[in-house]
């Protein structure tokens, strides 16, 4: 807690300017480091130098979520943090987030969570493994943390930088579909005695079978199975069916507002994506494209010959199509780079209109190849970010709170 007269001081850092949305950056930041303290919206209205209606209204316009949302989020997340990590008593772990009664404290965690936080605590330190990273996704929108995953830097950038210390053991990144089957990391997992098994149902059947023989497992179906009912699944068998229905509901909100927010400024845009690998462009389409471009966002697609595909384009095919806007993955390895580079200053590229009108956009394996929970919201939020330059950034994080 600061003194009194530290926090006048650092208040007065926050010299009130023209710009309402700057001087609402500055008070987000001050939410930031001063969560722990009492805080109102008339007290954040007057720091920004607007009016508390204006406040009100212009925070939800910006971030996506109330101010006071905002907050519990921040709070709700050290909270778990404290929980999964520290071992203090519960009316220590209220206060230092900001709640002086621990009883409405735990009152508010569970409505937020799904589950309150002793369950909380104990279920994060449950040893399970993820056999993929998608499953990865789903335990983490669960509020469950791994024991073991399997983690890459260059594959799975997001779980390996935010969770590299938090998941005890690291598995090797397996293909059931070439010379690197998922039985590489059996011995690793014996060692570990887990408490349960997660994995999928592409796993090998000899894998399956000896994981089972280790554990109580349980191997999510991913053909024509939708992400909301994997992860209605997996909590099933967790026994987290509450903590799966609060995610999707808060998703169904977050996507219904990104929805507005993207809706008015692409208007009747439609989109193509690309992908290019190697000396060749494809027309690319997967699951989480669908569920979040089409689905979700109801975002008009300028290429749909069939549900998912990859289908190589000619450059003259491509003018063809004349699509408004695009979203480019550029494999990560030398020839597809050097491609993309010289790609962009051939005149067949140039010419297309959403070349000119600056509407590219550049994403990536990770978040937009990965079908899960928290893969989809990833890509909602950078859908949001990229096309009107709005990133809540908030809901993302309310899974296990900062790295």
């Amino acid at each position: 807690m600061l003194k009194d007269k530290e926090k006048v001081t650092d208040m007065a850092s926050y010299t009130p300017r023209r710009n309402p949305k700057t001087n609402l950056a500055m008070i987000r930041e001050y939410m930031n480091r001063h969560y722990n303290e009492p805080l109102s919206i008339k007290q954040l209205a007057q720091m920004a130098n607007i009016s508390p209606k204006y406040f009100v209204d212009l925070f939800k316009k910006t971030y996506g979520q109330s101010a006071m949302d905002y907050l519990t989020d921040l709070r709700i997340n050290r909270a778990k943090r404290y929980l999964a990590e520290s071992g203090e008593r519960l009316r220590d772990i209220a206060l230092k987030v900001g709640y002086s009664d621990e009883f409405y404290f735990s009152r508010k965690f569970k409505k937020e969570v799904g589950v309150s936080p002793s369950d909380f605590a104990r279920n994060f330190k449950k040893r399970i493994v993820a056999c993929s990273s998608s499953v990865t996704g789903q335990l983490l929108a669960l509020n469950v943390m791994p024991a073991a995953a399997p983690l890459d830097p260059k594959w799975t950038p997001y779980y390996y930088n935010a969770y590299r210390t938090q998941i005890k053991f690291h598995l090797k990144l397996t293909d059931p579909y070439t010379s690197r089957p998922f039985e590489a990391n059996l011995d690793e997992m014996v060692r570990l005695r887990p408490d349960a098994i997660i994995g999928t149902d592409r796993l090998r059947s000899s894998e399956k079978t000896k994981l089972m023989d280790m554990a109580a497992s349980f191997f999510v179906p991913t053909e024509n199975v939708g992400w909301r009912d994997q992860l209605r699944m997996i909590a099933r068998f967790l026994d987290r069916e509450d903590q799966a229905e609060l995610w999707i509901q808060q998703y169904e909100r977050r996507a219904q507002s990104a929805r507005e927010q993207i809706g008015a400024v692409l208007g009747t845009d439609n989109i193509l994506v690309l992908r290019i690998y190697g000396q060749r462009i494809h027309a690319y389409w997967n699951r989480g494209l669908e569920d979040v471009l089409h689905r979700d966002l109801k975002l008009k697609a300028a290429f749909r010959p069939e549900r998912f595909y990859n289908v190589q384009l000619t450059p003259e095919q491509l003018a063809e199509l004349s699509p408004d806007r695009i979203l480019l993955a550029v494999c990560p390895e030398a020839t597809s780079r050097a491609y993309w580079l010289a790609l962009q200053h051939t005149a067949a590229w140039r010419q297309l209109k959403a070349v000119r009108n600056r509407h590219v956009y550049l994403i990536t394996s990770d978040p937009w190849f990965e079908y899960s929970a928290v893969a989809i919201l990833r890509m909602l939020d950078e859908a949001l970010l990229l096309f009107t330059g709005n990133c809540p950034n908030a809901f993302p994080d309310r899974t296990h709170g900062d790295a």
